[in-house]
Parts: structure tokens; sequence; C-alpha cells
């Protein structure tokens, strides 16, 4: 390895950065990141960016922590002088706050001795919490708005999420079942039964209303404005798809695709990678009138037979401008039983719907609500059963 100075030294800092703001990095990354630098050269700042990201980037959702860790540590605008020198300082504790606040993980990462006396705290804490029978740790998680949230909580987030349940109310539909008590005489079932005994005794046989709970439908935004919100929701979409049957899953971008069968899968690791690999239009742009277009004219007979319920998650922000939008909510909306809008800009007091596509979206949606941290989800299940939501969440 004939990488001299400080260069090697720092690279692997910067991994070590990297690691601890929750990227699966290892000592073979390393090795293989002062091998392709060593190939590749340091004439070029961009040519440098691109090499590490090629070496240390797995998934998609890694980048935008990688963007943000190498702005940070690799500050210096004078770094490819400093580099070619080999004498890029090794101490980036004096980064800028105003950069440091740019992503909880990275910052979280670029100070390891804090979270370890935090991470004792909490230690601490939750003996007495248990002691005491409280749970105010929980309650700062669940009001915690995702896109502030560090490595370590973001990991506690799902947890909880994992254990959700999501309630729908059973709806009567117009089938029967047999039923002893119930009001209505199931003439064809009384014959047959009368026939069986050859028309001597004639025993009455009833039928009552089967309720059962309707399909829920689901239509998660990826675009670049939604990127740290919609990977939540997707972790919150595969518990519910393995809690109960007949869910059905669509995420889009600039075009719309159907991950219900990877999100299927019990292993939610699993069920991310496939997600991952279907889908080609991840934290790009946003055409939502296409998209629900797509799935009025494809997917909607199939899917929301027997009152469905449909869940669209979305900013709202529409890189159309909100062309033909309307006419596609509105069709969406007489299609379904009730259509709730889940929105993350619902998390600011001062929201008002200027943008166009929110203007066209709001007169064709039922319930409209915020979806930023793990009380709005818990709100939204209120509302699913048939509860008022809370209104204390921060």
């Amino acid at each position: 390895m004939s990488v001299p100075g400080h260069l090697a030294e720092n690279v692997m800092h910067f991994a070590r950065v990297l690691r601890a703001a929750g990227l699966p990095i290892g000592p073979a990354h390393i090795i293989d990141a002062l091998r392709a630098v060593e190939v590749v050269g340091i004439e070029r700042r961009e040519d440098f960016y691109w090499t590490l990201a090629s070496v240390f980037l797995a998934k998609r959702e890694h980048f935008e922590v990688f963007d943000q860790a190498f702005h940070i540590f690799w500050r210096d605008p004078q770094l490819l002088e400093r580099a070619m020198a080999m004498l890029m300082p090794d101490d980036f504790a004096s980064a800028p706050e105003d950069e440091k606040k740019a992503n909880s993980r990275v910052s979280e990462a670029f100070n390891p001795e804090q979270p370890q006396v935090q991470k004792k705290e909490e230690q601490e804490e939750k003996v007495e919490l248990d002691a005491t029978l409280t749970f105010s740790s929980r309650e700062v998680l669940q009001h915690a708005d995702f896109e502030t949230m560090t490595a370590e909580e973001l990991a506690q987030a799902k947890s909880l999420i994992k254990r959700m349940r999501l309630p729908i109310r059973d709806i009567r539909t117009r089938r029967f079942r047999s039923d002893l008590h119930g009001a209505r005489i199931d003439m064809r079932a009384t014959l047959r039964a009368s026939m069986r005994e050859g028309g001597a005794l004639i025993d009455i046989k009833r039928r009552s209303p089967r309720w059962q709970h309707p399909p829920l439908v689901v239509m998660c935004d990826i675009s670049g404005s939604m990127n740290r919100y919609s990977r939540v929701f997707l972790h919150f979409l595969h518990a519910i798809t393995n809690d109960r049957d007949r869910v059905h899953t669509f995420v889009f971008g600039t075009r719309l695709t159907n991950v219900t069968r990877c999100l299927r899968h019990r292993d939610v690791d699993i069920a991310m990678t496939g997600v991952a690999e279907m889908v080609s239009d991840w934290s790009g742009g946003t055409r939502i009138g296409a998209s629900i277009r797509d799935f009025n004219l494809h997917w909607s007979r199939r899917v929301l037979g027997q009152n469905a319920v449909v869940l669209l998650i979305t900013d709202g922000l529409d890189a159309d401008v909100g062309q033909g939008l309307s006419e596609e909510m509105d069709r969406l909306h007489r299609s379904c039983r009730q259509l709730i809008w889940l929105n993350p800009l619902l998390r600011y007091e001062g929201f008002e719907a200027r943008p166009a596509g929110i203007r066209a979206m709001l007169p064709h949606v039922d319930k409209f609500l915020p979806a930023h941290n793990m009380q709005s989800l818990l709100d939204l299940a209120s509302v699913l059963e048939g509860r008022e939501p809370q209104r204390n969440a921060a």
C-alpha cells in the first residue's frame, strides 16, 4: 500500500465516522478505499468523492449520510493541495456548528464520546423508570421528529414500529354467514336440511350479515423531499403487512411500483432489500398525478374492492404543478370508502396549502393528518379505529 503521510490515516478516520453514523463499513472496505484512491489519484475533488462513495456505499439510503459526512470531514476548501502534501489535520472537532446540525446521525458520529455518556444515563434512567412504572423516555421518543432522530433513536423507533398494530373497524358486507340466532331465515339451508330428514321435520336455519375488515391500500411517496420519512414508513408498512391480510403497498416518485410482495417477507432486512432492488426512482422527482393515474388505470379495480381504505403518504409537492391531479384524486376518492392523506408538512404550525398540488388534492380527501413522528402513527391508528386522535403531539 503506497499511500504515504496522513491520508491513509484520515481515510480510516473517515470510515470510522461513517460506521458510527450507521453505515456497514469494515476493515476490508478501508483497504479497498485506499487501493482505489491509489489508482484514481487525488488531483480532483470530485474523483476523490466518488472513489470513496463507490467503496463505502452499498445502499441508496446511505448516500445522504455519506454526502453530509464527506463535506464536514473533508471541509477544508484547500483539500487537494493539503491532501497532496499529506498535511490534512487529524482534528475534526472544530467543525462549524451549522454543518454538524445538518444531520444528527453525522453529528453524533463526529462526537463519539457524548453518545456513550448519554447511553449510560439512559440505562440508569431505564432502571429508575422501570421502578416507578413511568414511560417518560418513550413519550419523548414518540414526539421526536423522524427527520431529527439520531441513529440510536431511529433504531428504537423502528423497534416500536415493529410491534405496532393498525386496527381498522370491521364493516358489514353483503354476504351472510350461518347464525343460530340470526334475524334472517336461510331458506336454502332450511330446505336442504328438510330434504335430509325426509320432510318430516323442518329445522329453521338462520343467518346474519358477515362483518369483515376492509382492504388497506397504501401509496407512499419516495421522492427526495420525502426520503427520510418514507424509509421509516416502509418499516411501518412492513409491520402492518405482516400483521393483517389484504394490505397492498405502492411506492411512487416519478412512476408507480407495487412492492406488496416484498413487504410480505417476515425478515424486515430482506424485505427492504427487495424494495430497493425493485424501485428505480428513489429520492428523485415527484409526479403525483401521473402515479395516481397509473394506479387508477391498472390497479384500482384489483385492490379497491369491498370498501377499501386508502392511505396516501406524500407532502403534495408535485413536479407537474398539479396538472390533472384533481381529476385523478376525485376518481381515487370515489373508488374507495375512505381516503386518508398523511402529510409530514403538517408538523409546522403555520402550514398553508399554497402549492398547486396540495390545493388540488385537499378537496378529495376524508382525513388530512400529519405523519412525522411516532405519535402521528398512533393518531392514525385512533382514526382508523373510529376514535379522535390526541392533539398533544409536538
